[in-house]
């Protein structure tokens, strides 16, 4: 099992950068598959991005596509989502999340969890 802690969250403008970081304890990081989910108020958890354990694949939804990056440095068992170009819609809590299965984008297919870190984006 994995322990999983975000940081980096905190409050922005519309276009700008914020970089999450997860920091892992556990002997399994670097054979899980990672991914970042976020949930809003009165919304279901959204899947957001997803790397293989050896980075070699990413998966990103759509209205992510061009302004996330998620990597991954197995060395630090740590996982990032840099995020450019944020608008007000980004605005959730973004948890962090793993899984020893293969890389999946629903929350079902990951047994860690962070316990989240708040993005706010302003107009």
């Amino acid at each position: 099992q994995v322990q999983l802690v975000e940081s980096g969250g905190g409050l922005v403008q519309a276009g700008g950068s914020l970089r999450l970081s997860c920091a892992a304890s556990g002997r399994t990081f670097s054979n899980s598959a990672m991914a970042w989910f976020r949930q809003a108020p009165g919304k279901v958890r959204e899947f957001v991005a997803a790397i293989t354990w050896n980075g070699a694949s990413t998966r990103y939804v759509d209205s992510v596509k061009g302004r996330f990056t998620i990597s991954r440095d197995n060395a630090k068992n740590t996982v990032y989502l840099q995020m450019s170009s944020l608008k007000p819609e980004d605005t959730a809590v973004y948890y962090c999340a793993g899984t020893l299965s293969p890389m999946v984008t629903v929350p079902l297919g990951y047994h860690d969890w962070g316990q989240g870190t708040q993005v706010t984006v302003s107009p």
